[in-house]
């Protein structure tokens, strides 16, 4: 499963939640965990100091990436998402969600999250497959 950041940050901040249970039983079980480049940015950005980025990255740097080969169709898909998500009355309050959702799609991976936002996203592109 790809997981998001949203459920990364109550993770690594200790948060209890369903999400964050669901993580900690898939590691356990040693399911595979991925993530994805912006899902990996969103994480560390939001690091309130330098030692908790390092830490952060370490934990995160033992993720396999969710590759891509064709980086301008991964783009061009995921603005087209974007965009048809706006055009059906749906504004993802981050193009990122988008970016996140393509990565899930053409891995063929389901999303644990915990952002509103994915829902609405994937009532509009019934390829996204999300869990929680």
């Amino acid at each position: 499963m790809l997981v998001d950041s949203s459920v990364w940050i109550d993770f690594l901040r200790a948060s209890e939640t369903a999400e964050t249970l669901l993580l900690l039983d898939t590691m356990r079980r040693g399911d595979p965990v991925w993530t994805a480049p912006p899902i990996l940015q969103e994480v560390l950005q939001g690091a309130e100091t330098p030692q908790r980025f390092a830490k952060w990255d370490r934990i995160l740097g033992e993720l396999p990436m969710v590759g891509e080969s064709d980086m301008r169709a991964l783009t061009r898909q995921a603005a087209k998402l974007y965009a048809t998500c706006r055009w059906k009355g749906v504004t993802p309050r981050s193009a990122n969600d988008c970016l996140i959702a393509t990565y899930a799609i053409r891995s063929q991976m389901p999303l644990l999250h915990n952002d509103r936002d994915f829902a609405a996203i994937a009532k509009i592109e019934h390829r996204l497959k999300l869990l929680m």
